[in-house]
């Protein structure tokens, strides 16, 4: 799977906007996570889905569309009808911090910890985890403290950073940072223990 990283938008919707574009239509990943608490990410969608379908980019004013469309399209215009509206649910690939502002995921067989502040994390959230992915921090980071791994893209638009992907296709897991422009800045394997029998437990 190929995990899409954004990291906080420091206020800047639009760059973040790029970003998410960026990592769905130019990294092709499966889903992407903003690492930030502000609410920016719902912002930059809804702004995305009414460029692309109009004012109410609803589920609901879809079908009403699609009703339309049905009656009076044409060939042509059922086929961009259709790009369109899978362009639409695309963006439900984009996702947030849930309340909490953390989850514990697996990336592959690895236990993964996803949170805004790294220390807000107690000795117990850290204990069983691969991957600390966090968002709090000006720079991109990617390093190796012990056994654990630190990932974080750093703040969107900030200079060499703002972005990453993460894939776990392979044996070792692969980081790549991405600028706001979507240039490709850094690229590292991680050799990570993987888990054995482990389950992952919420509540």
């Amino acid at each position: 799977m190929r995990m899409g990283l954004l990291g906080p938008a420091d206020g800047d919707v639009a760059a973040l906007g790029r970003g998410a574009e960026f990592l769905l239509n130019g990294a092709k990943v499966h889903r992407a996570v903003y690492l930030g608490v502000d609410g920016a990410l719902d912002r930059a969608v809804a702004a995305w889905a009414r460029k692309l379908v109009g004012d109410d980019p609803s589920d609901a004013a879809a079908w009403k569309r699609s009703c339309a469309m049905a009656i009076k399209g044409s060939p042509q215009e059922i086929d961009k009808f259709v790009a369109i509206e899978r362009a639409r649910l695309r963006l439900k690939a984009l996702e947030t911090l849930p309340d909490r502002a953390r989850t514990v995921e697996m990336i592959g067989d690895r236990v993964a910890v996803l949170v805004n502040d790294k220390a807000s994390l107690d000795e117990e959230d850290i204990a069983g985890a691969n991957l600390i992915i966090f968002g709090k921090t000006e720079s991109a980071l990617v390093k190796a403290i012990g056994t654990r791994w630190f990932i974080s893209p750093g703040l969107v638009g900030v200079s060499g950073g703002g972005l990453a992907v993460i894939d776990d296709e392979k044996d070792d897991i692969e980081v790549s940072l991405y600028d706001g422009a979507g240039k490709l800045t850094a690229r590292h394997v991680l050799s990570v223990q993987r888990a054995t029998k482990m389950r992952v437990q919420e509540g």
